[in-house]
């Protein structure tokens, strides 16, 4: 329909004025923007909202009942500023991310040489994340060190907005594979030993394979562990930390930018799985080594997703029965 047509196009050009007035913005003032964002949806807009009560729970469940109500409201406040950070960077990673700046931006955990022998090998590789640190920089970093991918991503409702971020997540080689039937892209892709770059740490709903994320079951995609079988496929499990500002400087104009460690937190082989469950034990290995990332740095994750919001089959039957009861 035409007014579908023109609210879209309305919606692009919104979008690529605020990405050109991100982009125009120094370090310093880029901060200062993701700090007043963040309070705006932290104590000024209504709670219902910015699902404060998602976050706050998940944080309660994570964290532990000894945790204060005081730490959480700082930890969601300083989630809100890393993930406007997230979207500042965003704009920015094209000119800001280069191939003769790399290191200025990255240091990496002890972890890399086994990441490297992974990629070397001459076995497919699953490069596994979740929505924590800044997990695009991830993406654009593994692409400047030459190892192209094929990056799992939802398509976006605006075709627009879509090809924008299918731009940005292909232009330092990598190829965007639609979330909607990925698992033939992907299969096709490894089968050729090619490498998937993906985050698998959203609820998968009722037909998930159920393990504990922070103590509690959660629907988790079992089809990640499946292509690694058929496949033989190597997953390694990282993501990208922010580290503390005034680390690193941009050669240009001097102004500090965001500074990031690269983790390889577990390489998990399917080969070397014994288990009566290679699945379930693939999955739950790799939903641990996320778990353990997001420990050392829970402000840097993406709290106002319902994680736990499937519930295992006999869960739900036993509250049906207490509710009929």
């Amino acid at each position: 329909m035409a007014w579908l047509l023109w609210r879209r196009r309305l919606e692009y050009v919104v979008f690529r004025t605020l990405v050109c007035v991100m982009q125009m913005l120094s370090a310093s003032r880029g901060r200062d923007l993701a700090e007043g964002l963040a309070f705006l949806f932290n104590r000024v807009l209504p709670r219902k909202l910015t699902r404060y009560r998602v976050a706050s729970d998940n944080l309660r469940q994570a964290l532990g009942p000894s945790v204060s109500q005081a730490e959480i409201d700082e930890t969601i406040r300083r989630m809100w500023v890393h993930l406007f950070r997230v979207v500042i960077e965003i704009s920015q990673i094209p000119r800001k991310v280069r191939d003769d700046n790399v290191l200025s931006i990255v240091s990496y955990d002890e972890g890399r040489q086994a990441c490297w022998q992974a990629f070397s090998s001459g076995r497919p590789v699953i490069l596994m994340g979740g929505h924590f640190g800044n997990w695009e920089i991830a993406n654009t970093m593994f692409g400047l060190f030459g190892l192209p991918m094929g990056v799992v991503a939802r398509d976006l409702d605006n075709p627009y907005l879509h090809e924008w971020f299918k731009r940005f997540r292909q232009h330092t080689g990598h190829v965007m594979i639609s979330k909607d039937g990925a698992s033939d892209d992907t299969l096709k892709l490894l089968s050729q030993r090619g490498h998937v770059g993906l985050l698998g740490d959203q609820d998968a709903g009722p037909r998930g394979v159920f393990v504990d994320f922070f103590g509690k079951p959660a629907s988790t995609f079992k089809s990640i562990a499946l292509l690694a079988l058929e496949t033989r496929a190597v997953i390694c499990v990282g993501g990208a930390i922010r580290l503390p500002d005034d680390w690193a400087r941009d050669g240009h104009n001097g102004s500090v930018w965001s500074r990031f460690k690269l983790c390889c937190e577990e390489i998990i082989d399917p080969l070397a799985i014994d288990s009566h469950d290679p699945v379930g034990e693939i999955t739950r290995r790799y939903t641990s080594a996320i778990e353990r990332m997001v420990r050392r740095a829970p402000e840097q994750y993406f709290w106002v997703h319902k994680r736990w919001k499937s519930q295992p089959q006999q869960r739900r039957a036993t509250q049906a029965l207490r509710k009929a009861g």
